[in-house]
């Protein structure tokens, strides 16, 4: 069954990484309703417990679920992911569509079987990444970098500050010097968003695998299974849990990535 009216789509994200996503998404399907909300009052993620993960992710999506009935719900942050989906979907009867590091085809992709994780300090520990590599990465030497400092140079980059190219350096030199490093995962969702510096900082590096477009493909793929919800014209809005200082540079922003409106959310 083709869905016949517009749906509402959510993302959500600790910080504006899930833009990487949604862009994605929306480029694909672009008639459809997006509401993006992100925790900044908890970001990042990265280093909170899942306890707190899961509970402050669970809350936010049924609270904008009751303004508005979504009909898809994508968490467009690694860390999230691996440890809220069960969780989120023993409570909600729509579909919902996580993020978790391309592991498999990137051991597919890789010639030198030398592959690299990129992603936050959260990720890289999770049980179920480890459980993916020993899956599907058998034959490959993986290496892991987890960092908070990228997640915040590129955040600071939709910001419309310079990227810290001296930080980034440091913080990908221990990756520098392996020749044969082919693949590099972007495991979390802000890394696309500084992609372009990440090459200059690994130029042996032949492919970075960017997830957005195979959650686009998995949006549109179960769209076509569900009866749509949503009644009400929404229109493209965005939630954050907390104000920013430079709230009106913000607005600029949003309004680039193709929202109306800022709404804070109160959920404390």
């Amino acid at each position: 069954m083709t869905v016949q009216s517009p749906a509402t789509i959510l993302f959500f994200d600790s910080g504006m990484g899930g833009f990487s996503v949604y862009k994605e998404v929306k480029r694909l399907l672009p008639e459809h309703h997006y509401l993006y909300c992100f925790d900044n009052a908890f970001f990042p993620y990265s280093e909170k417990s899942e306890e707190t993960i899961i509970e402050r992710t669970l809350t936010i999506c049924q609270t904008i679920n009751k303004m508005y009935a979504v009909d898809i719900i994508v968490i467009a942050c690694n860390t999230a992911s691996t440890v809220v989906l069960p969780e989120l979907r023993k409570n909600f009867s729509v579909p919902i569509v996580g993020t978790v590091p391309a592991i498999k085809p990137a051991a597919e992709t890789s010639q030198t079987k030398h592959i690299g994780l990129l992603a936050t300090k959260g990720t890289v520990i999770r049980s179920y990444v480890t459980d993916l590599i020993e899956r599907y990465a058998q034959d490959c030497i993986v290496e892991r970098i987890g960092t908070t400092k990228l997640v915040e140079i590129a955040e600071q980059k939709l910001h419309g500050n310079s990227v810290d190219l001296i930080a980034l350096k440091n913080e990908l030199a221990p990756w520098s010097t392996m020749a044969d490093l082919d693949v590099v995962i972007l495991g979390c969702t802000h890394f696309p968003l500084i992609k372009e510096e990440i090459q200059l900082c690994l130029p042996q590096v032949k492919i970075f695998l960017d997830p957005g477009y195979a959650i686009a493909k998995r949006v549109q793929s179960l769209l076509e299974g569900i009866k749509v919800r949503s009644k009400n014209e929404v229109k493209n809005l965005i939630f954050s849990t907390r104000h920013f200082e430079q709230e009106r540079q913000f607005e600029k922003v949003i309004r680039f990535w193709g929202f109306e409106q800022l709404t804070l959310l109160n959920v404390d």
